[in-house]
């Protein structure tokens, strides 16, 4: 496996990935899959520059993908803190892909001059939560009975990590 920066030939990939998450509920705030023109439009806008997409790669095929956003963009006071998300090909879930996900776009947020790195997570998600754990983040905080999946109400938590001094 090579984590490497996404490129446009994985947008239908990591849309598939995506909505993946989507049908299964309880895993990300939509509740219907994103059309590929919507990832597309996404992708163009998104900042690989400061804030870089990456895929992990196997055989030629994406498996997962990780990206950060800023957190509260053009409040400069903040532009060292971002927020962390990243989702796994169920096929490819539990063997250490997302780890290694989150590990490489630490690495590379600090020589960005990132400092801190949160991520926000169902409150239900409990692999999610194991995986942010095990690579050492903190819960910071809970918002309880945000989100609403055919009637049921959860919460989201909020994950934070700093990585660098």
């Amino acid at each position: 496996m090579i984590v490497r920066i996404i490129g446009p030939g994985d947008i239908d990939r990591i849309d598939e990935i995506y909505n993946q998450a989507v049908l299964e509920k309880f895993l990300v705030g939509d509740v219907t899959p994103w059309s590929k023109e919507k990832r597309l439009a996404w992708y163009k806008d998104h900042d690989n520059d400061d804030y870089p997409l990456y895929v992990a790669d196997v055989d030629g095929r994406a498996v997962g993908f990780v990206y950060i956003t800023a957190y509260r963009p053009g409040r400069m006071a903040l532009k060292q803190t971002v927020e962390i998300s990243f989702y796994i090909d169920r096929d490819y879930r539990g063997k250490g892909i997302g780890k290694i996900l989150i590990d490489h776009t630490e690495a590379e947020c600090i020589k960005k001059g990132i400092k801190t790195m949160f991520a926000i997570i169902m409150d239900c998600n409990k692999i999610c939560i194991k995986l942010v754990e095990k690579c050492g983040y903190e819960k910071w905080g809970h918002l309880p009975k945000i989100a609403l999946f055919d009637g049921i109400e959860v919460g989201h938590l909020y994950y934070g990590k700093r990585v660098m001094p």
